[in-house]
C-alpha cells in the first residue's frame, strides 16, 4: 500500500480543520464496524475519531507492515514480457506487481479559486484541508487562542465552511464570511451514542449492511418499511424529486415537494438568524438536490455573534484579492488571514490529473491517451488496454451520499476478481464491447437528472454550469440506487463466467 500521507485515513488524515466531522451518521459511514466491534462515540463522528478508527483498522487487519507512507507513485508501466506492472515511487522504489489497485479518492486534491490577485496577498493564508495550527493555535478540538487579535476571512460557504465557521467565530477578533452561494443547512441533532442502544442494534448478525442499505433506500426513493436512520438526510430525500415523473400530475407534485422542503430550510434560517438582511442572504433559492445539503446545529447561530459578518457576493464570488485583503465590488476588507474553504477538484476532473501520474498500459499507451475522448471501463473498475489494473473511483461506478458504501462494494468486487484470476493463473482485461455495454447501462440511469441540474446554481454536480465536453461526459456514475448497482455486480460474480473480461493464461 502506497500513500503520500503519513498514516491511514485518506481524507480524514488530511482534513483536520476545527469542527471537522462526517455528515453521514457514524453507525452507517464507518466501515467494518461489525468486524471490529467498535462503537462510535457520537451519531456523527468528528474527524479525530474517524482518523483514529482508520488507524484501528490498520492495526486490526495488520496493514501497517505492508504500508509505504509519505510516498507517491511517479510512474507505472505494464511489462508484457513479465505480465506485471512496474511501479516507481518518489523514493526511487521500483516495485513489481501482478495486480495494481488505484484508490485515488474523491475529496483529496485541494482546489484554490482562480481569483485575480490571489498570489498578491501579504497576510497569512491556507486551505482548510491543510489547516495551519501553527498560525491559529489550538488543535482540532482545542481553542485557537492565537486568533484573539486577528481579522479572518473565509472564502466559501459549502460543507467545510459550515463546520469551520462556528469555531472561527468563537476564536477570531473578527470573522468575515465571503459567500457566493448559500448552503442549505438543516438541524443535525448531534448526540452521544447510548451504549445500551448500540449493543441492541449491533447484536444481530448483518446489522451494519442492513443499516447501510436502509440508508440508501431511504435517500433514493426506495421506501423501506422502517427508517433506521431517522435524520435530516432520510427526511429530505425520502422521495427522489429528480426522478422521471410518470405524468404531468406527478411532475407538478415533485416540484411542489421540492419547494416545500427548501421552504422549510429557509424558514429555519429566518427563525434562527436575528438580522433580517443576513438571514435573507443565507437562504438557498435552488432545488433540494442541486447541492449536497448540510446539517449543522451551530452554523446559523454563529451569524448572531457581533464579530461574525456575512459578506454576500450575490452569486458573483470574490472580485479580487489585494496585498491587504479581499475586494467585493468597491469595498476592500482588510484581513490578517484568508482561509480557503473552496473544496476539492470535482470528481469529473480528468482522472490522471487527480492521480498525479499517468499509467502506461499495453503497447505503451498511456491512460490519458486511451481516455482522451472519455473513460472506458467495465464496472468502473477495469479498463481495456490496462491488464490487471483495477480502479476504485466514482467514474462509471456507483454513487451515494455515503461514499464509504460504494468504495467498500467496489473493493469487494475487485478482490473477488483478483482472487479468481490468481486462482486460474490468468491476466484479465475487459473487452471493448463489454465496456460500451456497461456505459450504455450507466447512461440508462441518468433519466432527467441532467435537466434538473442544468437549472441549479454552479457547483460540482453540474460542472460549475459548464457543458461537459465529450471526454468529461463519460465520467458519469450509476445514478439509480447504489444497492441496485451493487446487486448488478453481485449477480455478475454469481454467474461465474467473468463476462466481458478477457482471460489470458500467464506466460502467453
Amino acid at each position: 500500500m502506497i500513500d503520500k500521507a503519513g498514516d491511514f485515513g485518506g481524507t480524514w488524515y488530511w482534513n483536520r480543520y476545527p469542527g471537522c466531522m462526517c455528515d453521514v451518521e457514524s453507525y452507517t459511514y464507518l466501515p467494518l464496524l461489525e468486524e471490529t466491534g467498535y462503537m462510535p462515540t457520537r451519531k456523527y463522528a468528528h474527524a479525530p475519531e474517524i482518523f483514529a478508527y482508520a488507524q484501528l483498522l490498520g492495526r486490526t487487519f495488520d496493514m501497517y507492515p505492508h504500508a509505504m507512507f509519505q510516498t507517491e507513485v511517479t510512474d507505472m508501466e505494464w511489462n508484457e514480457d513479465t505480465q506485471r506492472w512496474l511501479v516507481t515511487t518518489s523514493r526511487d522504489d521500483q516495485l513489481s506487481a501482478r495486480f495494481v489497485v488505484i484508490c485515488g479518492g474523491v475529496l483529496h486534491k485541494a482546489k484554490l479559486p482562480g481569483i485575480p490577485g490571489i498570489e498578491d496577498f501579504k497576510g497569512h493564508s491556507f486551505h482548510t484541508s491543510r489547516w495551519d495550527y501553527a498560525y491559529t493555535g489550538g488543535g482540532p478540538e482545542k481553542p485557537m487562542d492565537n486568533l484573539r487579535d486577528k481579522v479572518i476571512g473565509i472564502i466559501g460557504t459549502g460543507a467545510t465552511a459550515v463546520q469551520a465557521v462556528p469555531k472561527l467565530g468563537e476564536a477570531a477578533k473578527q470573522l468575515f464570511v465571503f459567500q457566493r452561494t448559500p448552503s442549505s443547512v438543516s438541524p443535525r441533532n448531534q448526540r452521544d451514542t447510548d451504549p445500551a442502544w448500540f449493543a441492541e442494534i449491533s447484536s444481530k448478525p448483518g446489522w451494519h449492511e442492513e443499516r447501510m442499505e436502509n440508508f440508501i433506500g431511504m435517500t433514493t426513493g426506495g421506501n423501506p418499511p422502517v427508517d433506521l436512520i431517522q435524520d435530516g438526510w432520510t427526511e429530505m430525500f425520502a422521495v427522489d424529486v429528480k426522478k422521471e415523473p410518470a405524468d404531468e400530475q406527478e411532475a407538478e407534485a415533485l416540484k411542489l415537494l421540492d419547494f416545500q422542503l427548501m421552504e422549510k430550510v429557509r424558514n429555519r434560517i429566518a427563525d434562527t438568524v436575528k438580522d433580517p438582511a443576513t438571514a435573507e442572504a443565507l437562504k438557498p433559492w435552488y432545488g433540494v438536490s442541486c447541492k449536497r445539503p448540510c446539517y449543522h446545529d451551530d452554523y446559523l447561530p454563529a451569524f448572531n455573534r457581533d464579530n461574525v459578518t456575512l459578506v454576500d457576493t450575490e452569486g458573483r464570488g470574490v472580485d479580487r484579492i489585494t496585498e491587504n485583503g479581499v475586494v467585493i465590488g468597491d469595498t476592500e476588507y482588510p484581513l490578517d488571514c484568508i482561509v480557503y474553504a473552496t473544496g476539492f477538484d470535482s470528481p469529473a476532473t480528468f482522472y490522471t490529473h487527480r492521480l498525479g501520474f499517468d499509467p502506461i498500459g499495453a503497447n505503451g499507451v498511456s491512460l490519458s491517451d486511451a481516455w482522451s475522448k472519455g473513460a472506458w471501463t467495465l464496472h468502473g473498475v477495469f479498463a481495456h488496454g490496462f491488464p490487471n489494473l483495477c480502479m476504485n473511483s466514482h467514474i462509471q461506478g456507483g454513487q451515494h451520499i455515503n461514499f464509504a458504501y460504494t468504495g467498500a462494494k467496489t473493493a469487494e468486487h475487485t478482490a473477488w476478481v483478483i482472487a479468481r484470476a490468481l486462482a486460474e493463473g490468468v491476466v484479465v482485461e475487459p473487452e471493448l464491447d463489454a465496456e460500451e455495454d456497461w456505459f450504455q447501462l450507466i447512461m440508462g440511469t441518468l433519466g432527467v437528472y441532467g435537466e434538473y441540474f442544468a437549472v441549479c446554481t454552479p457547483g460540482y454536480l453540474n460542472n460549475e454550469l459548464e457543458m461537459p465536453g465529450e471526454r468529461d461526459s463519460r465520467s458519469v456514475c450509476y445514478m439509480e440506487s447504489a444497492v441496485d448497482w451493487k446487486n448488478i455486480l453481485v449477480a455478475w460474480r454469481a454467474e461465474g463466467r467473468l463476462a466481458g473480461l478477457k482471460r489470458t493464461p500467464i506466460g502467453h
